[in-house]
């Protein structure tokens, strides 16, 4: 945990972020609020390295999400109304991450193992993002279970781009990560095993999402909130599962 001038510090500049994302409008103003609650107690117990890989994902997020906001528009694909991200999908994307935090500030998790499922849950956040923004824009996708073709945007769609934006989506958020808790302390395993584990869990997590969307949020059973929850979830359980192999004490 931080030191009193360190924690104040990581207030002020978790405040300002939050408000900075809002008037960039990446974020509604009650969205803004609910981030800087959870990044608080993000840096407060985890430190700056894990606030600043979450502030990397939504900086990214937010990019994808403009880029052709128009022409997402017009095919109704776009994220609200301009781009910006409501309540529910933060809270989708940031309880996981904070819940591993609070466990390291409490000393349930070692600082090391935490920071592999931090950043695979973010990986799995930054797959997700990348492939349904860039997807949607290929003009054609297929049901990852039967390959029949499918409007893109549909959940359970795939694409051979949206694809490829999932690799480059977690396996950046790994490499970053990687240099952060380097950066910063966190106690990080050798980068081999570090980008191989986070940037597995975060692909893997995304076609669960997938699978998930195309079987069960179709259906009613799911919303896009609690099926990105259990993406994350499955990715998380995929790091935890690569840790144990890899020999990781946990």
């Amino acid at each position: 945990m931080l030191g009193a001038f360190a924690a104040a510090v990581g207030i002020v500049v978790t405040v300002g972020l939050a408000a900075g994302a809002a008037a960039a409008r990446a974020l509604t103003p009650a969205a803004s609020a609910v981030a800087a609650v959870f990044g608080i107690a993000i840096v407060l117990l985890a430190g700056f390295g894990f606030l600043l890989l979450l502030v990397v994902f939504v900086g990214a997020s937010s990019l994808a999400t403009r880029y052709r906001f128009d022409e997402k528009a017009r095919r109704h694909v776009q994220e609200g109304r301009a781009g910006e991200r409501g309540v529910s999908n933060v809270v989708a994307h940031i309880i996981l991450p904070t819940a591993i935090a609070v466990a390291t500030g409490l000393g349930g998790l070692p600082i090391g193992v935490a920071a592999v499922l931090f950043a695979a849950a973010l990986a799995f956040a930054a797959a997700d993002t990348l492939a349904s923004e860039f997807g949607v824009l290929t003009g054609s996708a297929v049901s990852i279970l039967s390959f029949r073709d499918v409007p893109p945007g549909t959940n359970g769609g795939i694409s051979t781009v949206g694809e490829m934006f999932a690799v480059a989506g977690a396996v950046g958020i790994a490499l970053v990560g990687f240099g952060l808790f380097g950066l910063f302390g966190s106690g990080i395993a050798e980068a081999r095993w570090f980008v191989a584990i986070v940037g597995l869990a975060g692909f893997v997590g995304c076609q669960v999402d997938s699978v998930l969307g195309e079987t069960l949020e179709n259906r009613g059973y799911l919303t896009k909130g609690s099926t990105n929850f259990l993406g994350m979830l499955s990715a998380i359980a995929l790091a935890i599962a690569a840790l144990a192999l890899a020999g990781a004490a946990l």
